[in-house]
């Protein structure tokens, strides 16, 4: 788990900006099986024409950090703040891991994983029993 946060270039978050209601809508959407959304190539073409990773990336993203190497994907990174900088984004994923990927056709697929409940302390369950 790392926070790509510090290392991000803001390259293309604007452009993620833009989509975060389609993005935040299919990542609730995603709880009843997988989305996809298809970008517009020559939106991320005009910013960075000379892409040297591609666009093509994915994402795991869990309690607002990737959990995944994405460093060479610029793309992956901007997105990540786009998502951490959304209180309904850092909701969804307090619970459950959402996988973002976008293929070479654009089309981000999103992906909801299953739902993680943390096991309680040992200070909670004594509470709880003292009760």
């Amino acid at each position: 788990m790392a926070n790509y946060s510090s290392e991000v270039s803001h390259t293309y978050t604007y452009l993620w900006n833009k989509y975060r209601p389609a993005i935040l809508k299919h990542m609730i959407d995603s709880a009843e099986g997988p989305q996809t959304y298809k970008m517009s190539k020559h939106e991320f073409t005009i910013i960075n024409p000379k892409e040297k990773g591609g666009y093509s990336f994915s994402l795991n993203v869990f309690k607002g950090k990737a959990q995944n190497d994405i460093r060479t994907s610029i793309v992956a990174k901007d997105l990540l703040v786009i998502l951490q900088s959304s209180k309904t984004a850092n909701d969804l994923v307090s619970t459950a891991t959402y996988e973002f990927v976008m293929d070479k056709h654009f089309v981000l697929h999103i992906n909801r994983g299953e739902e993680i409940v943390e096991e309680e302390t040992e200070v909670e369950e004594t509470a709880e029993k003292e009760a």
